[in-house]
């Protein structure tokens, strides 16, 4: 038996990032040899075991062979006669594609080093088109290394048109699309991820929503930048910057969501986009199973962003709906992720991306005045439910006007 490090822990040491997992692949290997030296068997779909002591990951050199539609559509065939470079053959792209022995040395026989070295991310070889997911892969690796300037090989990005076109996308997972979806939003460069997508036409087809966005138009004076889709790349960049919160990421991505559904005859004005939006949004999130807390925030961010953005010019009353609203009061920690996606925002336009935006911080201030008064002092004053809110409602409508009227002062 040999055996190698293979994939993403070469690829990252070769770049010289840090390494996270390691994963091994052993050549030569059967299942029975693997449990007599105390390998634990974890893998249901092929021969994958936990090391006795690291528990890290070591797989049986195996070949794949389409035999359906999706990710489950593979006989995997695994025996001692399975070569390293039979097994690297199957992977995805070239950079991860490469191993390296016990010795160090590094095995490479796809050219993997060398795209490192130009930033390029290429299949290694046709049998990439028999799993679909790997277009949404390929497009993450382009959001992650972004800031490195790798870019998709056209050969590649030839092949995930071809797959695109020919409906195999249509057949992925929902809870698949969503994971890839959200790990790409946690990269460095989230847009590009989207951007990838679109350029092979696999946007159109996996997240139409967002894909309507390009070629809408906004007025010019608000938003230089004109089109929709790119504002929600500025935003979603503006949001990374922002933090690090795939929440936060998610509800900058989908803010405007209902300016892809706004009547021709009405652009570039978008009237009523917030209620479109949450529409969409419930759509989206239901179709991929996306989590409560993601589907939530970036309910509340489609529908009250322009609050935050006027909140010195909105009545109390108005400021204390909103609150209520977005559950600022049961969930306080919802407020500051909320007040995030509106900065995100507010920076994506062209030019204005360092402009202030001190709204964030007198949003904060009215919650935090309306957040102060004391709910258990009130209610031990006495009468029924609805004449304790009433009175609740009032000491937070108070609080708000004062924080208000001393923001308006100091200007």
């Amino acid at each position: 038996m040999k055996i190698y490090l293979v994939g993403g822990a070469v690829r990252d040491k070769l770049l010289g990032l840090p390494v996270q997992d390691r994963d091994y692949v052993v050549v030569g290997g059967t299942p029975e040899a693997m449990v007599a030296q105390g390998f634990k068997s974890v893998g249901a779909d092929f021969p994958v075991f936990l090391h006795p002591e690291t528990k890290e990951e070591y797989a049986l050199a195996r070949t794949e062979r389409k035999s359906g539609h999706g990710y489950k559509g593979f006989k995997v065939y695994s025996a001692p006669d399975v070569t390293l470079e039979d097994d690297l053959r199957r992977r995805d792209l070239t950079i991860n594609a490469i191993a390296e022995d016990d010795q160090g040395r590094i095995i490479d026989p796809f050219g993997g080093a060398e795209d490192l070295r130009r930033g390029v991310l290429r299949h290694v070889s046709p049998a990439f088109s028999e799993d679909p997911l790997r277009i949404l892969r390929v497009a993450r690796f382009a959001a992650r290394f972004a800031g490195r300037g790798f870019r998709v090989a056209p050969e590649t990005n030839e092949l995930m048109r071809a797959i695109v076109k020919s409906g195999e996308v249509d057949h992925l997972v929902a809870e698949r699309v969503w994971v890839e979806l959200e790990r790409a939003l946690g990269e460095d460069r989230p847009s590009r991820f989207i951007e990838v997508l679109r350029d092979c036409g696999a946007l159109a087809r996996l997240f139409p929503e967002i894909d309507a966005l390009f070629g809408v138009p906004q007025p010019a004076q608000h938003h230089p930048e004109v089109d929709t889709g790119v504002h929600a790349m500025l935003v979603l960049e503006a949001a990374a910057r922002l933090s690090p919160d795939t929440r936060v990421r998610f509800a900058a991505l989908m803010h405007d969501l209902g300016k892809g559904a706004t009547p021709k005859d009405e652009w570039p004005r978008h009237k009523g986009h917030e209620t479109r939006g949450v529409e969409l949004i419930k759509k989206f999130c239901q179709r991929f199973r996306v989590p409560n807390e993601h589907r939530d925030l970036a309910l509340i961010a489609a529908q009250y962003h322009p609050h935050c953005h006027r909140i010195a010019e909105l009545r109390p009353a108005t400021v204390v709906d909103t609150l209520e609203a977005i559950d600022a009061f049961r969930r306080p920690a919802r407020v500051d992720m909320f007040i995030c996606a509106c900065e995100a925002d507010f920076r994506g336009r062209s030019g204005l991306e360092n402009r202030p935006y001190p709204q964030a911080e007198l949003f904060r201030r009215v919650f935090n005045a309306a957040r102060a008064v004391n709910s258990a002092a009130i209610a031990a004053e006495g009468g029924n439910g609805p004449d304790i809110a009433a009175r609740l409602r009032e000491a937070r409508l108070t609080a708000v006007r004062q924080v208000l009227q001393t923001a308006h002062n100091s200007h």
